[in-house]
């Protein structure tokens, strides 16, 4: 990627929790121009913390604003496809955080227009940034775990806050089949079996296991949980020679490779990686493709293939909810 950062003129729409890293991000990095948001106090928020940035409450003003190049939607799920569109038939460039749409033939549409545009449609797949995530990749494609025989994500925290539009594996296992796409360098063939719990009984699945096959015959399971009050961010990928172990949630060694010896004994190897924010290397990605016109490495194609799998396994919770009439925990 090149380092130099182009000072592309970008608008943020959305400025909650995760809006504020990105503002905070775009801002260091002398992009940021205007940021819209529908609650007054948070445009307060932004009027004291960014001074010069443009502000509004109304989202047609900034995405119609002749001055911005590129336009991040760090919006609730069930805005991103309106919201995108609109960006794109305004000539927008375009960065979406996770996921794409709502539903596959949505994430067509978003892919369609950009391509048809020529404009960037990116996504907020931010795994695919993590230097500890390339790492892993370089690895696997070196051949040092050998054959890939298994993956396991295991993705849990404790939100509550997500239930308005979301279940949980819209919000969390994203991440999971986006960098497992990654880092094999394969697109899932589909969801072989995926079961949900809606644990308050009120319809919403806050539990999620998900079975995956990649080509080649490689199975991958992801366990998503918003009711889990210890955080777990834990990637395992079974090789035939090595397994690695990637653990966000520590500050030092997130990447360990394990191997045993003939004589039983383990050799645990750590691997280094740089340390520069994703979410920095994420939003330079951004403006690099903006400029250059090369494709990002979460692309709309890539968004749409993980819209597509999720969909696919919410259908399958809802036949398998069906048959039980209802799964929920005593």
């Amino acid at each position: 990627m090149n380092s130099k950062v182009a000072k592309s003129n970008i608008a943020l729409i959305g400025c909650g929790n995760w809006g504020r890293n990105l503002a905070r991000n775009l801002y260091n990095l002398g992009v940021l121009k205007a940021i819209g948001d529908a609650d007054p106090k948070i445009i307060d928020w932004v009027k004291k913390t960014y001074e010069g940035i443009k502000v509004s409450v109304n989202y047609t003003d900034i995405i119609s604003d002749p001055e911005i190049k590129g336009i991040i939607i760090a919006t609730p799920t069930h805005t991103h496809y309106s919201l995108a569109r609109l960006a794109l038939m305004a000539g927008k460039h375009v960065y979406v955080e996770k996921p794409l749409a709502r539903g596959y033939l949505q994430a067509q549409e978003l892919n369609y227009l950009a391509s048809v545009k020529g404009l960037t449609l990116m996504v907020g797949h931010l795994l695919l940034y993590h230097p500890a995530v390339n790492r892993l990749r370089e690895l696997i494609f070196k051949g040092e775990l050998g054959d890939i025989r298994f993956l396991n994500s295991d993705r849990r925290n404790f939100n509550q806050k997500q239930r308005r539009d979301n279940n949980v594996i819209w919000d969390l296992a994203p991440h999971d089949i986006s960098m497992m796409s990654y880092i094999l360098g394969l697109e899932p063939q589909g969801i072989v079996n995926a079961c949900g719990w809606s644990t308050n009984g009120d319809g919403v699945i806050d539990v999620a296991h998900l079975d995956i096959n990649f080509p080649g015959d490689i199975p991958a399971h992801i366990h998503n949980s918003w009711i889990d009050p210890q955080k777990q961010v834990l990637l395992t990928v079974n090789g035939s020679k090595k397994t690695a172990v990637l653990n966000d949630n520590r500050q030092e060694d997130k990447l360990v490779l394990y191997s045993i010896e003939d004589d039983g004994t383990v050799t645990v190897e750590p691997y280094t990686y740089s340390q520069e924010e994703p979410l920095t290397l994420e939003c330079k990605h951004f403006l690099h493709c903006i400029e250059t016109g090369e494709a990002p490495r979460s692309d709309g194609a890539s968004g749409y293939q993980v819209v597509k799998i999720l969909e696919e396994a919410e259908q399958k919770m809802h036949i398998e909810n069906h048959k039980a009439q209802t799964l929920k925990f005593v």
